[in-house]
C-alpha cells in the first residue's frame, strides 16, 4: 500500500464529509427557496451563479479554461450527466414525491456506479468489502429516512424514476469524470457550470419568466447560497475527490447527505434522532469507509 496515500486518506475523507455537507444542506436551503422560485428559474440561477464564482476563482488562481474542442465536447457532456439533466428532472420529480422517498431513491448513485463498473467499464478494482459498503450504505439511508417512506413506492412512478435517473446520472458523471486527467478540478466544475448556464438559463427565461416574479430576501439569500457554496465549492471539491478517491468513493457521498439531512432538521427544524435513525447514520458512516479503504494490490486488467 503506497504510504503517501495513506497519509492523504483522512485528509480526502475529510473533502468528503465537507461535500456531503454542503450538498446535504442544499435540500434546505432549495426547500427555502422552491417556494417562491419555480424550480427551472432556481435550478438556471444556482448553475449561473456558480459559473460566475468559479471564473473569478480561475482568475485569481491564474488557471484559464480551456481552448481545444475536444475538452468542451467532454464538458458539455459531464455537464448534461451532473447538472443539466439530472438537477432538472430531479427538481421536476420532486414536485410528486415526498422528500423522504427521493432522499432514498436519490441516494443509489452509488449502487449504480459499482454495477456499471463491474458490468461495464471495470475501471476500479471491485472488491467484495466496496460491495458490501455500498449495501450497508443503502440500508443505512433506509434506516434514516424511515421505512415507512418506502410504503409509497407504487405511487407517482413518472416522479420516483425522475429521482432514480437523477441518482443514475449521478453515477455516469462520477465515472466519466475520470477522464478529465488534463484538465484541474477548478477548470472542470467552471466548464461543467458555463455549459450549463449555456443551456437553461434562456430556458428559464422562456418558460418562467423571471422578471415577473417578486421573491423575498429570505428566498434570494437561500439561492444564493445554494449556487455559491452548495454548487461552486462543492463542485471543486468534487471533481478533486474523483480523482483521489475514484467514481466509487466520491459518489459514496450520497449516504453521508441523507445523515446530514436529518441533523440539519434537527437542529433547525426541532425534530429528533431516534434509535433507529441512528442506527442508520452509524451504518452509512461504516459504508462510506469501507467503500474508501484503499486496495492492497493493483490490479491488471485481464486482455
Amino acid at each position: 500500500m503506497n504510504t503517501s496515500a495513506q497519509v492523504k486518506l483522512p485528509v480526502e475523507i475529510g473533502f468528503l464529509a465537507l461535500l456531503a455537507l454542503l450538498w446535504g444542506s442544499s435540500y434546505l436551503f432549495a426547500k427555502i427557496a422552491i417556494t417562491e422560485i419555480p424550480p427551472l428559474t432556481l435550478v438556471a440561477v444556482r448553475v449561473s451563479g456558480a459559473a460566475i464564482f468559479l471564473m473569478i476563482v480561475l482568475f485569481v488562481k491564474g488557471e484559464r479554461l480551456p481552448r481545444d474542442g475536444r475538452s468542451w465536447w467532454m464538458l458539455l457532456i459531464q455537464s448534461t450527466l451532473s447538472s443539466i439533466a439530472a438537477w432538472t428532472i430531479l427538481a421536476w420529480g420532486q414536485q410528486y414525491v415526498d422528500s423522504a422517498l427521493a432522499s432514498v431513491l436519490n441516494s443509489t448513485s452509488p449502487i449504480f456506479v459499482f454495477f456499471i463498473t463491474l458490468i461495464f467499464t471495470r475501471h476500479e478494482k471491485i472488491t467484495g468489502l466496496k460491495f458490501l459498503g455500498a449495501t450497508l450504505g443503502l440500508l443505512g439511508v433506509v434506516f434514516i429516512v424511515g421505512v415507512d417512506a418506502l410504503d409509497g413506492l407504487g405511487q407517482e412512478v413518472i416522479g420516483q424514476l425522475c429521482a432514480v435517473g437523477g441518482a443514475m446520472l449521478y453515477g455516469c458523471a462520477a465515472i466519466y469524470g475520470k477522464r478529465f486527467t488534463h484538465l484541474s478540478a477548478p477548470v472542470i466544475a467552471t466548464g461543467t457550470m458555463l455549459w450549463a448556464s449555456v443551456v437553461l438559463v434562456p430556458v428559464s427565461l422562456i418558460v418562467d419568466r423571471p422578471w415577473t416574479l417578486n421573491p423575498s430576501f429570505q428566498a434570494i439569500g437561500a439561492l444564493l447560497i445554494l449556487s455559491i457554496f452548495c454548487t461552486g465549492v462543492a463542485l471543486l471539491i468534487y471533481f478533486r475527490l474523483i480523482k483521489t478517491l475514484g467514481s466509487l468513493g466520491v459518489a459514496s457521498q450520497a449516504y453521508l447527505r441523507a445523515g446530514i439531512g436529518v441533523m440539519l432538521g434537527v437542529i433547525f427544524l426541532g425534530e429528533q434522532i431516534s434509535i433507529v435513525m441512528a442506527i442508520g447514520i452509524a451504518a452509512a458512516v461504516i459504508g462510506v469507509a469501507a467503500i474508501n479503504i484503499p486496495s492492497r494490490k493493483a490490479v491488471v486488467p485481464s486482455r
